[in-house]
């Protein structure tokens, strides 16, 4: 199978196994006090200290959490209860509308469970969100905004924003960042970044699935939506995972050396194939700077679901978009925001390449693209025949 879905997860590491293979071997909760609860605590610090390295932030900015999902919940509602609970007035959580849905899903939670108001900010054709739009949405109530939510890199166009740019507009503001994508293809310093909490994920970087982390910079409050033991800066509460943890830390390290330009050589090398084979084809915001493995094509005429089905059954794994909507095929949130018509955003691939990628990857789509356009076309024609008859 040539594996072009690196997005949704990207192949674990081999530094990443042998790194919780060593950390299996040291049996004790990092919390307990006797030489077994040390011997597991030195490992989950001393991965705290090598991610803070990795990602330019202190050590104790490191928060241990599950995974993406769960520390842009916590970044979401915890800043935006840790403000309400200064000034019952800051109800505005000011977002753009091609967030993840871990972000969007919980701040629409708090909209329709806890009173508050949610800002969707303008963006681009591209789906960018520039400075000046961030700078009016705050101005139009500055005092009532908990907080801001913009992602380093989208998950599906590989689109990347302004982030230091954006962090300084929001002046005093509390801004959030997920990084889950943008980490390990870019490069990521907390501490000159601007934001107050910035999201993280193991599995994206080639580490284990079900541990990640949120930077939260000191001094910045934040309530925590797990209470419990108080682990965690008591900021979320559980006991903590070494293994997992000593695993995040050794993809962290390892993705520093990956090579990106050979990755966007390839990325490249798969667009200007399929747009020789199929020149209708449509390249999602080529204009903006985006992530070096990520290649968003619309295909018109053809349905992205059969799409997928014959590029797997052709040995090509990719994805329509977010792998993370439980498995749901429709058009995709991102692209709605972006105005992208929709039919032919039913026709929407993410292709997106990774460390292990190669040509021979590149070649496999190629090979499989031609007939698999034209059977999704001529079934999708057929239904809409059918329909007129």
């Amino acid at each position: 199978m040539a594996y072009l879905d690196h997005a949704a997860t990207a192949p674990i590491r081999p530094e990443t196994v042998e790194a919780m293979e060593r950390a299996r071997r040291v049996v004790g909760n990092p919390s307990s006090l006797h030489a077994a609860g040390r011997a597991a605590r030195r490992v989950v610090e001393e991965s705290r200290e090598t991610i803070a390295a990795a990602f330019g932030a202190d050590p104790a900015e490191v928060i241990f959490t599950s995974g993406g999902t769960e520390s842009d919940n916590l970044a979401v509602k915890g800043l935006y209860w840790a403000q309400r609970a200064v000034d019952p007035r800051r109800r505005r959580l000011v977002i753009s509308p091609v967030e993840h849905h871990a972000v969007l899903d919980a701040a629409r939670w708090l909209a329709d469970r806890q009173g508050a108001e949610l800002v969707l900010l303008d963006i681009d054709a591209d789906g960018i969100v520039t400075p000046d739009a961030l700078t009016a949405a705050l101005a139009a109530a500055p005092d009532a905004t908990a907080a801001v939510s913009i992602m380093w890199a989208n998950n599906e166009t590989g689109v990347v924003q302004p982030i230091p740019g954006l962090a300084a507009a929001a002046g005093q503001v509390s801004f959030h960042t997920d990084a889950v994508q943008a980490a390990g293809a870019l490069p990521i310093d907390f501490a000159a970044s601007g934001a107050a909490v910035l999201t993280l994920s193991a599995h994206k970087l080639g580490g284990p699935v079900g541990v990640g982390a949120l930077l939260l910079r000191r001094g910045v409050a934040l309530e925590p939506v797990l209470h419990g033991g108080g682990q965690e800066r008591d900021v979320r509460s559980g006991t903590l995972d070494a293994v997992a943890a000593a695993g995040f830390a050794a993809a962290a390290t390892a993705a520093q050396a990956d090579d990106h330009d050979r990755i966007a050589n390839l990325r490249d090398a798969l667009v200007d194939g399929i747009r020789t084979q199929i020149p209708d084809a449509v390249v999602t915001a080529e204009r903006a700077e985006r992530l070096p493995g990520i290649a968003h094509l619309m295909f018109p005429g053809c349905d992205s679901e059969a799409l997928l089905m014959l590029l797997d059954a052709a040995g090509v794994e990719c994805s329509a978009g977010s792998a993370c909507t439980a498995g749901v095929n429709r058009v995709s949130h991102v692209i709605e925001a972006m105005a992208v018509d929709p039919v032919l955003a039913r026709g929407a691939l993410r292709f997106s390449l990774g460390r292990t990628s190669t040509a021979d990857d590149v070649a496999a789509v190629l090979r499989a693209m031609p007939s698999a356009v034209e059977r999704s076309r001529a079934a999708r024609a057929a239904v809409v025949e059918g329909g007129r008859r």
